[in-house]
């Protein structure tokens, strides 16, 4: 009889242990124009997705060129690897999930260039999930304001007086009405149980990073600056993963931009070249669930940045997943992972 109970407990311990709970993967990736400006990107970005096989990709800088489809392209491509992706087409940015896509939505259309976001919507373990890719519009980039750029033209200007001044500008792009779309639409969804993920290229810092910690710090020349869009996620209840799993604003800045590329000549790779314009622009959201915890977060890509035009290693306690080859684009990806 003891030997018995003795059983019934073990296997009670074994199939209630966290140990045993399932594991959800989450790349935010910029693949510069689909890895064209780097020989050989593209099958670079497949021999990755392939190494890492997340459960869901949020890519941007989907072209569509020549008249061609990325999803159906990079689909094909996985899967002569032996990887089987789902996808839908898309615009500017894209979606990937390992599992069946049950329905997918444009939330915000790419027009002019002023960005883009996309949902699919598919089911993992009975739990329905809303996944969200974005691609904020890159023009009226502030954060370059501060560092004596124009953020739409990029030549030289006078650094701002002021934060008002700041994100007066910040707010002429039309990367705050992308954001209220998600926000409302992503409630929706909410609603209805499903949990939800954001992953994207903001080209916009978050107000976690620019504080009174880093205010003298990465040319903010004093500044300390409540960025609109993770602030408006954030009121909205969304979590910033990255900032999440490592809260240290100073030993893991967590830069995503400009990554340092070997391949490329580092006036490629620089938009302000005589300022640190080093930010962390790529994100991945959640909406907070009773079965999610966010376990580990880390960058993806090369520990070299650029700073004031020149090549420079990064020195943060961030944890770097190298590229096993060509580093295909000019940001760095974000790689987390969820207990579920």
């Amino acid at each position: 009889m003891n030997r018995h109970l003795f059983l019934i407990v073990l296997l009670l311990t074994l199939f209630s242990s966290p140990s045993l709970a399932r594991h959800i993967t989450v790349l935010q990736w910029n693949i510069w124009q689909e890895g064209t400006v780097v020989p050989g990107g593209y099958d670079a970005v497949v021999n990755e997705i392939t190494r890492l096989k997340p459960d869901f990709v949020t890519l941007s800088e989907v072209r569509n060129y020549n008249g061609t489809r990325f999803c159906d392209r990079i689909v094909n491509s996985l899967r002569e690897k032996g990887e089987t992706y789902y996808s839908f087409f898309s615009d500017d940015s894209g979606l990937l999930s390992r599992t069946p896509i049950t329905d997918s939505l444009t939330v915000f259309p790419l027009q002019n260039d002023h960005g883009s976001i996309y949902k699919l919507v598919t089911t993992i373990d009975g739990q329905e999930f809303a996944v969200y890719t974005a691609h904020l519009d890159y023009l009226d980039d502030a954060y370059y304001n501060v560092r004596g750029y124009d953020g739409s033209t990029w030549k030289e200007i006078p650094i701002p007086t002021s934060v008002a001044e700041i994100l007066e500008r910040n707010d002429r792009s039309q990367r705050d009405d992308a954001i209220r779309c998600f926000i409302a639409e992503a409630q929706r969804d909410m609603e209805r149980g499903r949990i939800v993920f954001l992953g994207g290229d903001f080209n916009e810092p978050s107000h976690l990073d620019w504080t009174r910690e880093t205010k003298d710090l990465y040319d903010h020349h004093g500044f300390i600056v409540p960025w609109t869009v993770p602030l408006l996620l954030d009121n909205a209840g969304f979590v910033d993963t990255y900032r999440t799993v490592h809260p240290n604003v100073l030993t893991h800045p967590g830069f995503t931009f400009p990554s340092d590329n070997p391949l490329v000549p580092e006036s490629k790779l620089t938009w302000a070249p005589l300022s640190d314009e080093r930010d962390r622009i790529d994100y991945v959201f959640f909406s907070p669930h009773p079965r999610l915890h966010a376990e580990e977060a880390v960058i993806f890509g090369p520990r070299g940045s650029i700073v004031k035009n020149h090549r420079t290693d990064e020195s943060s306690d961030d944890e770097f997943l190298l590229p096993l080859g060509v580093w295909p684009t000019d940001h760095k990806g974000v790689l987390v992972t969820f207990s579920f």
